[in-house]
């Protein structure tokens, strides 16, 4: 028999984070922690306020009939979940975590075995221009060749204005830059806005205009200068013939999985399938989790084979994360076996 408990836990923002939603200080998440014959398996329930589909009232609920049901098994239980995609998947990290001799190692591989390392992008937030600009110094000095930067918070032109000072010193040859407007464009300024940024070189932008406008997004995603990928645009799309819908009508340039937010490694297979399908293009990006999900959501991606940079660089951005073996060295993630796991709850 399993015992299974969950934990509430709230991370600490080294400094404010700006997103087009607003300033980040905190961020709530939750642990499931399983145990049977003095084995224990933990899994994070990486749920994102104003953002996750499970954003709902009744989560904690959810997360005690959970624990109460847990040996039902995985397949009912994520069934049972379809709409708690991140309870889905800090259920299939813990029963992971459960069945490995090592709780921490989920998808043993070269990238656990630091013989390998999965190149990520650095990530630049919102706020003023000097701040922008120190954080994009900052990651070129420390070896990174993707930059992602989020925009649509502060004055256009002066974005426009950072990326080109990039451009001066680096082609895209150099360094690979991502936007992330986070649905900020206007749909009527969208298309002149993708073609101003479209002059700067730049590899993609993220949800241009807000998800929900399938037909505006369509139409974008046909007529623009610079490659779209859906972000936000796949929260709450759940069975496979509607995500089909979805990516056959858009046609996007490419996706970006959550799997906090798409309902863990299960629901990620099932896009990445659509997708390749379709040769639409995709990576795999964190959502703010501790390390105790970053860490589940890293080995997964190895397993993924991706030849491009992922979104899997935020463990440093909290004050009381938790110690692991994730280190961030040269623009790339790294496993560190010299180092060890500190998680006390």
């Amino acid at each position: 028999m399993i015992h299974a408990s969950y934990k509430p836990y709230l991370l600490n923002f080294k400094q404010a984070s700006g997103t087009s939603r607003g300033i980040l200080k905190t961020k709530e998440t939750w642990f499931l922690i399983l145990e049977k014959n003095k084995h224990r398996g933990i899994g994070e329930c990486g749920l994102f306020r104003g953002l996750s589909f499970d954003d709902k009232p009744d989560y904690e609920e959810k997360l005690k009939w959970v624990c109460a049901n847990i040996n039902l098994g995985l397949d009912l239980l994520l069934d049972e979940l379809i709409e708690f995609p991140s309870i889905q998947f800090g259920l299939e990290t813990a029963f992971k975590s459960l069945e490995s001799s090592n709780p921490f190692v989920l998808f043993s591989s070269k990238f656990t075995e630091n013989e390998d390392a999965i190149a990520i992008n650095g990530l630049i937030w919102m706020g003023s221009e000097a701040f922008m600009k120190s954080q994009i110094q900052e990651k070129i000095k420390s070896g990174f060749n993707c930059i992602k930067m989020k925009i649509g918070a502060i004055d256009f032109q002066t974005e426009i204005a950072l990326l080109k000072s990039i451009r001066k010193q680096f082609t895209s040859k150099d360094i690979e830059l991502r936007v992330d407007a986070n649905g900020a464009f206007h749909p009527e300024e969208a298309l002149e806005k993708l073609k101003i940024l479209s002059d700067l070189d730049l590899h993609s932008i993220e949800q241009p205009i807000k998800q929900g406008q399938i037909e505006t997004m369509a139409k974008l995603c046909d007529q623009t200068p610079l490659p779209i990928a859906l972000d936000e645009e796949l929260i709450g799309v759940f069975s496979v013939t509607k995500k089909k819908k979805l990516l056959q009508t858009i046609k996007p340039q490419y996706i970006i999985l959550k799997p906090s937010l798409v309902g863990g490694f299960y629901g990620s297979d099932s896009w990445i399938d659509l997708a390749e399908d379709l040769n639409i293009g995709w990576w795999i990006t964190s959502a703010l989790e501790s390390n105790i999900g970053l860490n589940a959501i890293a080995q997964y991606t190895y397993t993924k084979n991706s030849k491009m940079p992922q979104g899997l660089g935020t463990g440093s951005l909290f004050t009381n994360n938790f110690d692991s073996p994730l280190q961030v060295k040269n623009g790339k993630l790294q496993y560190n076996n010299k180092r060890n796991w500190e998680f006390n709850l």
